[in-house]
């Protein structure tokens, strides 16, 4: 059964993105290997992402290594969005509700992870009891200002457990 994990590279002060969406930061960050985030890249049965993240910055645009992880993720896309686009994109799939979109996702994804990109699709994970697991990657930086990780104001508490076995910012979401 898919679980679903938000996975994010993260600013030490909290941002994964600058101010309006600005991910340009992030491409002097994403030099060299790292084992999780190829071992993540290699269990990623499916993506779910919100309209600002797909239709958003990619510091990679224009390149051979635009998209998800850095060009290399080759899988089934759901948007979660109320405005489709006019016209049909390629292995993307429009969604216009969070159950639907998780329940496609999971059939998608098989016994992989569902990855979700973007903070709002997130916080909706939350907020519905959904996401099963969280990644955070950081990076040395300082942003300032932009899209938090986590914005949620009034939000209720929710518990992170350590995966044994996995890096220190991998989590298990306890609700």
């Amino acid at each position: 059964m898919a679980r679903i994990l938000y996975s994010a590279t993260m600013s030490l002060d909290g941002y994964i993105a600058g101010p309006g969406g600005d991910m340009s930061w992030l491409t002097e960050h994403l030099a060299g290997e790292n084992p999780t985030a190829e071992r993540l890249l290699s269990n990623v049965g499916s993506i779910l992402a919100g309209n600002g993240t797909f239709g958003g910055d990619d510091p990679n645009r224009g390149t051979d290594k635009e998209g998800a992880f850095g060009g290399r993720y080759h899988g089934p896309v759901f948007v979660l969005t109320h405005r489709p686009p006019a016209r049909p994109v390629a292995g993307v799939t429009f969604v216009g509700d969070l159950d639907s979109a998780i329940t496609q996702a999971k059939e998608a994804a098989g016994d992989k992870y569902v990855n979700v990109l973007g903070a709002n699709v997130a916080k909706q994970c939350i907020k519905a009891g959904l996401l099963d697991e969280i990644l955070v990657f950081f990076a040395p930086v300082l942003l300032g200002d932009g899209v938090r990780m986590f914005d949620r104001p009034g939000g209720s508490h929710v518990r992170l457990t350590p995966i044994p076995g996995e890096t220190a910012h991998w989590y298990r979401v306890t609700y």
